[in-house]
């Protein structure tokens, strides 16, 4: 086994002092007025020998273990993929590495990871909270930790975060459907209190009241697997019978999209909020309300670097616009489905 070089290997080889290596090594160089021959041979030496630093021991001596940890609710999820991926890329150019994990919406697992992160010190969070996280993430506030929230926030509580605007996204999602001619437009949602998915019912029953139409929602539970939603849907569109589908997730759409097809039903027009690679690949394409992924992400790593750096005092929070992609499901009257 190769022998692991220490900072007095290093201090030897140079006839150098620990000190003065380490004061090198940590970019004190010109404060402790180290003439810059000796701190290029040093740096040369090191690269030379192939030094590693003790991260551990660094993140003991300066508070920081240059970490962040990414606590999101479905890594499998384009939407969330995109972003963390994004994320990463921003973090590692200023220095600092992402841990991420999902919390499938569970309030148990997200409590359980959010104090998993902070047993390990990270030194930043960004967080999608899920229901019943209050408490922990009030927690981290209270101890002045650096919190970035995103898709959805919680309300009455004071922290940073960036959303897009999910009223207006939902609204135009509706009215474009309304647009095309059809009366009879549902909305799929979900059981729930999260701020995104009551802004996209906000924005589907203002679009149904411009409109002067009658509202049909199906709510399905979080919990539920596939086939139990596809079912639901199933039997919500042979009773309801829209002509018209809002999907607030692009999930959802998923599954209702998989049920049409099982069942050999008619495809109504459909709309999703968020977009999916699967949707341009579906016959016919899907018509999707699609967030900035790149601005969210940018606004998320820079508010959270600001904080870190102490040059974000008050919590800052971030509306972004959405944009209707329109393709053929919100076009066509009736069709047939494959993909």
């Amino acid at each position: 086994m190769k022998k692991k070089i220490l900072i007095s290997d290093i201090a030897k080889d140079l006839g150098v002092s620990v000190t003065t290596i380490s004061f090198i090594l940590n970019g004190k160089a010109k404060e402790k007025r180290i003439s810059e021959g000796l701190t290029k041979r040093v740096l040369e030496h090191v690269q030379k020998v192939g030094y590693k630093p003790n991260e551990l021991a660094k993140s003991l001596r300066t508070g920081k273990t240059k970490i962040i940890g990414l606590v999101i609710e479905d890594i499998s999820n384009p939407f969330f993929a995109n972003i963390a991926r994004l994320i990463e890329a921003k973090a590692y150019s200023r220095g600092y590495r992402i841990i991420y994990c999902s919390t499938d919406n569970q309030p148990e697992k997200a409590t359980e990871l959010i104090q998993l992160f902070r047993d390990r010190h990270v030194d930043g969070y960004i967080i999608t909270p899920s229901e019943g996280v209050r408490e922990s993430i009030a927690s981290l506030l209270n101890n002045q930790l650096p919190v970035v929230l995103f898709d959805r926030y919680i309300p009455g509580l004071a922290t940073s975060h960036v959303i897009t605007d999910n009223v207006r996204g939902a609204y135009d999602a509706t009215a474009h459907l309304a647009q095309q001619g059809h009366r009879r437009i549902a909305m799929v949602t979900l059981y729930s209190s999260q701020t995104q998915m009551r802004d996209r019912m906000d924005g589907y029953m203002r679009a149904i009241d411009t409109y002067k139409l009658q509202p049909y929602v199906k709510k399905v539970n979080m919990a539920d697997d596939e086939p139990t939603v596809m079912a639901d849907f199933y039997a919500f569109m042979e009773h309801q019978q829209p002509d018209a589908v809002f999907f607030a997730t692009n999930y959802l759409a998923i599954a209702g999209l998989k049920a049409l097809k099982q069942h050999q039903l008619p495809v109504p027009a459909v709309v999703s909020y968020d977009d999916h690679t699967l949707f341009k690949l579906f016959t016919p394409t899907i018509t999707a309300v699609s967030q900035p992924i790149e601005a969210i992400a940018s606004e998320l790593i820079n508010i959270l670097l600001n904080q870190l750096d102490g040059k974000e005092k008050e919590s800052k929070q971030v509306v972004l616009p959405s944009e209707l992609i329109i393709r053929e499901s919100s076009m066509l009257q009736t069709s047939s489905i494959g993909n």
